[in-house]
């Protein structure tokens, strides 16, 4: 590759894995692109310090904000605070036309609200600061996975459920993904049992109509029983699935893809992609983290601009 595309990469949160998983892959992922870490040298030299590492010579460090002291595997209001302005800057990075993808480590959301933050995640972020409704879809070239609602509570997600939002959504997923044939997972037991168990599957098989009669084009197949959706012999034939909650997309993809999955963020004017996993501040600076995720993203960052 002669041209190395400039890949900004947001740590996450620096008493988490990140900085560790970022520090292992650096040989390999230069090989592909020019990483630019939106981290403080200072620090940098701090988590190398706990991780009994050298830093990497030609590792290109930004400035993000003032220094804070690292408390591996804690929950703190100032490891938020500097994971959040960290992504600020590498999409700020985007913008100027700087780096031509974001690569995310993981945040922790908790530590998030106790910096006083009012966003959900990094998807909630960039759907506000772009004022557009980014399509959160996780997974491998197996299987993908997008989320109709997210990070709702559970008694609310019926509430979600509704012809001109669901017509929005797949438009926009099939705009941003190009997918030619995605499985659309019901809500309800048995996709509702034609009404017996829940009317929502009314408004999916009506947004499925329209929309596939609009593309000109049998994108969108369903409502799909959940249940039965993830089944191998269901995956032969589909590889994109939308799901109407969170767990009910995502556990079946965790538990078949969990170290190889990545995030795609979609339907936005920038790539961004993201690590499927958590700070997993259990093992945060004892070298244990799976690479796997990380190396993924950044291949798909690349595959996509």
């Amino acid at each position: 590759m002669l041209d190395k595309p400039t890949i900004a990469i947001s740590v996450g949160d620096l008493n988490g894995i990140g900085i560790d998983i970022a520090l292992r892959s650096h040989k390999q992922v230069s090989l592909t692109c020019k990483p630019v870490y939106c981290i403080d040298e200072s620090m940098l030299k701090q988590a190398c310090k706990l991780l009994h590492v050298d830093i990497p010579k030609d590792f290109i460090c930004l400035h993000v904000s003032d220094d804070f002291k690292i408390r591996a595997g804690e929950v703190s209001k100032y490891s938020g605070e500097y994971s959040y302005r960290s992504f600020k800057k590498a999409i700020e990075l985007c913008e100027n036309d700087k780096a031509e993808a974001i690569v995310t480590l993981p945040i922790h959301k908790e530590a998030w609200a106790k910096a006083g933050l009012s966003y959900v995640g990094h998807t909630d972020l960039l759907r506000k600061h772009f004022n557009q409704d980014a399509i959160m879809m996780l997974g491998c070239e197996k299987m993908y996975v997008a989320l109709f609602t997210e990070h709702i509570p559970l008694k609310e997600v019926a509430l979600h459920v509704r012809y001109s939002r669901l017509v929005q959504f797949f438009l926009d997923f099939y705009t941003s993904s190009q997918a030619q044939q995605v499985a659309v997972l019901g809500l309800n037991p048995h996709a509702g049992d034609n009404g017996v168990l829940g009317d929502e599957e009314r408004d999916i098989e009506d947004a499925i109509r329209y929309v596939n009669k609009k593309i000109g084009l049998e994108v969108f197949i369903g409502p799909v029983v959940a249940d039965t959706a993830f089944t191998p012999h269901f995956r032969k034939r589909y590889n994109y699935f939308i799901a109407m909650y969170h767990d009910q997309g995502l556990a079946p993809l965790k538990a078949l893809h969990f170290d190889e999955s990545i995030n795609v963020s979609l339907n936005l004017p920038i790539i961004r992609t993201s690590v499927d996993h958590g700070t997993a501040f259990d093992i945060a600076y004892k070298r244990k983290a799976d690479t796997t995720s990380y190396l993924n993203a950044l291949k798909a960052a690349i595959d996509l601009i």
